[in-house]
């Protein structure tokens, strides 16, 4: 592990600077597909990794569908060739008509948006409407994380309203539950098995009157194994093509690898037992609680201050002769990648070993194009 992520080159690469490992993601892939079963099977978010080169490795794969956060990864995606992409953030202000722009560009590829509000439905039918276009939709389900959705107890008299809606045809549910935590595999498994039994049965009643259900999106990457034994929708796991510190020992039993580490340096050397990184909050999702990120060879060190620049640590008494010397590089896998990997306008790519170029974070601002 100490060595795992060094390569030829990186001496030269000015820190902190996110780096991806090709090979290490393509695993992560191949490991994903297993566990859906199928390339078929999934809709992976592309949030965490915002990139069309890493899109582009999943296609690779056989994946055609995914899930976005914004117009901008939603762009990317068609952009990068994916068939199907669901726009899974609710639509308001401008990014109705740029919805619509973006469907109007790209009339090969089947998006859906998604949505929980009466009042933003009617917007978004009137502007389809004007448009001349028909949006595919598929309703927000809370599945118990209460951050958005329709409850499933209200849910089958508001999708057949919206059914009805000119503009709108209904097309399924979206049903996100990134609250379950569970870290016992069987526990989270159990939790997943309510929710999915109160879907089926909004499945079976709008269907019974009438109403297209056929497109359903489950999960994240802690309950896509859950949802993949018993239902028949599309998966949706997105942090585990890249993976991270905090899932990996959240989440033991995925076995995913962390693909993305961030190159940081030693710069200062402040006590006897403390070092100081060029990690601060800029460079690494600041919104776990500390640690946030573990640094490979230093995994028992104690983050003793952690501000904009800097990343102060703490050895046990036993380690103070291992302290590097400043200016020595380090890799740190980060305890939350996906907003990590907004922090970087780039990536630098490692491939057996070295350095072989650099991959854009396509969509970390929030438009590209429409």
């Amino acid at each position: 592990m100490k060595n795992m992520y060094c390569f030829s080159g990186q001496d030269d690469i000015v820190s902190p600077q996110l780096v991806v490992y090709p090979e290490l993601i393509e695993e992560n892939i191949r490991r994903m597909i297993r566990i859906a079963g199928s390339a078929d099977r999934l809709a992976p978010h592309l949030k965490t990794h915002k990139m069309e080169a890493v899109t582009k490795l999943l296609l690779a794969q056989g994946i055609s569908r995914c899930k976005c956060a914004t117009i901008a990864e939603a762009e990317m995606a068609c952009r990068a060739g994916m068939k199907i992409v669901v726009l899974a953030y609710p639509m308001v202000g401008p990014n109705i008509t740029r919805f619509l722009a973006l469907s109007a560009a790209y009339p090969d590829v089947r998006l859906y948006a998604i949505g929980d509000d009466d009042g933003q439905i009617r917007l978004l039918s009137d502007a389809a409407v004007q448009a001349g276009q028909c949006v595919k939709l598929l309703m927000d389900i809370d599945m118990g994380q209460h951050r958005t959705g329709v409850l499933p107890e209200a849910a089958v008299e508001k999708y057949m309203a919206w059914d009805a809606l000119p503009g709108i045809m209904m097309s399924g549910m979206h049903c996100y539950d990134g609250h379950r935590h569970e870290k016992d595999a069987l526990e989270r498994d159990a939790e997943v098995a309510k929710a999915d039994e109160a879907v089926r049965l909004v499945k079976e009643e709008v269907q019974r009157r009438g109403a297209d259900c056929s497109f359903i999106v489950y999960g994240g990457t802690p309950s896509f194994p859950c949802h993949q034994a018993r239902t028949d929708g599309y998966l949706s796991p997105g942090t585990c093509v890249l993976h991270d510190a905090g899932y990996r020992d959240a989440y033991p039993d995925l076995e995913f690898v962390p693909a993305a580490v961030v190159l940081t340096r030693v710069v200062s050397r402040p006590t006897a037992d403390t070092f100081t990184l060029d990690l601060g909050v800029k460079a690494v999702a600041a919104d776990p609680a500390v640690p946030r990120a573990e640094i490979v060879g230093f995994e028992d060190a104690q983050t003793i201050m952690h501000n904009e620049e800097h990343l102060v640590l703490r050895v046990p008494a036993d380690r103070t002769a291992d302290i590097p010397p400043v200016g020595t590089v380090l890799f740190a896998i980060p305890t939350h990648i996906c907003p990590t990997s907004a922090l970087y306008p780039q990536a630098a790519v490692v491939e057996s070993g070295r350095l072989t170029g650099w991959w854009p974070i396509t969509a970390r601002n929030r438009s590209i194009g429409v």
